[in-house]
């Protein structure tokens, strides 16, 4: 999402007035607030490494197909290393877990939105892929996109990968108001218009026969407590340790649509809702998978598609340990 900070401010601004008919002292307020905003984060640097190739090599099995898509959170935006971006960490964490080696192609683009997509997914189809990993949705609450239309986009890529075989992992909109350069009231409709989108793609991903993950407030209660650790230079876009949490949040969904997924028994919090009100959950919690199920053999009910909801905090709770352990770098080989 690069350039996207002050975006965020001034599309929001001007949202806010058309959907609440905002007074002209709070339009006053917000617009100098995105005035701060565009000053206070930095504009684009250098693209993210790509990181494509070929990981775990010296280990037995055909390879993993893996690509991922998306935005600038998907291509790593903000670090300086192959092996700190999303696409990579994924690939050396499934390779060490199935102890099969993974060939991951990166197909994001740094400020895509939703309608971005398909030209990914055309490339993608190319190297014939076992799991794609979408992460998008940021993009298009800072550029006021119609929500419509970007879940439209995102369920028509979802539907094309599905169609040639492909499992798809999608992290919904991640909820921007973590950004700490936004202030209240820009905050709460950031809130908002993130946790809005993050719902009606949970929805439209697992009737197209994806699974979802939620990024929600992901990465906010660590900013808060660590920022220079987990943002950025520019504070906007996660660091090396941001990704990492993300990418612990993804991985057991990952495994699970590669069929190597946990067994543990579902606790109180967790189980089968309508997909309506799983995505209503997993919106307000980050790490929370959301995948279709079947009650008594069918796969609606009365309120609509069923849904099983799981919960993985325990992942992230300390990201690079968690990583760690799932990946000996030492073990892992890279081969381009």
């Amino acid at each position: 999402m690069s350039r996207t900070g002050w975006r965020v401010a001034k599309a929001m601004a001007v949202g806010a007035g058309v959907a609440a008919a905002a007074t002209g002292s709070v339009l006053g307020v917000l617009a100098a607030q995105a005035q701060r905003t565009r000053r206070t984060i930095p504009m684009a640097e250098a693209p993210p490494p790509r990181g494509d190739g070929l990981y775990g090599g010296r280990l037995p099995g055909p390879p993993v197909s893996l690509v991922v898509l998306g935005d600038s959170s998907a291509a790593g935006y903000g670090v300086h290393r192959s092996r700190e971006t999303p696409g990579v960490l994924l690939a050396m964490a499934i390779s060490r877990r199935l102890r099969r080696p993974v060939r991951l192609h990166r197909f994001a683009v740094v400020g895509a939105t939703s309608a971005g997509l398909a030209p990914q997914v055309e490339a993608a189809l190319e190297v014939k892929p076992d799991l794609a990993i979408i992460l998008i949705g940021g993009n298009d609450v800072t550029h006021r996109s119609s929500f419509t239309i970007a879940v439209r986009h995102l369920v028509n890529a979802v539907r094309d990968l599905r169609a040639a075989g492909v499992e798809v992992v999608v992290g919904t909109c991640p909820d921007l108001s973590t950004i700490q350069p936004i202030k209240p009231p820009l905050r709460w409709l950031a809130r908002h218009w993130s946790r809005q989108l993050a719902r009606a793609q949970t929805v439209a991903v697992v009737e197209a026969g994806g699974r979802t993950v939620s990024l929600a407030d992901l990465l906010g209660p660590r900013f808060r407590a660590e920022p220079t650790r987990m943002f950025a230079w520019d504070r906007f876009h996660p660091s090396a340790d941001g990704y990492a949490v993300a990418v612990a949040a993804l991985l057991p969904t990952a495994l699970a649509a590669l069929g190597a997924g946990e067994t543990r028994a579902l606790s109180q919090a967790e189980g089968v809702r309508s997909l309506p009100q799983a995505a209503q959950e997993a919106a307000k919690r980050a790490g929370t998978e959301v995948t279709g199920a079947q009650v008594a053999g069918r796969d609606r009910g009365p309120a609509g598609r069923w849904a099983e909801l799981r919960r993985h905090t325990r992942w992230f709770t300390e990201p690079q340990t968690s990583l760690d352990a799932a990946v000996p770098l030492g073990e892992t080989q890279r081969q381009v």
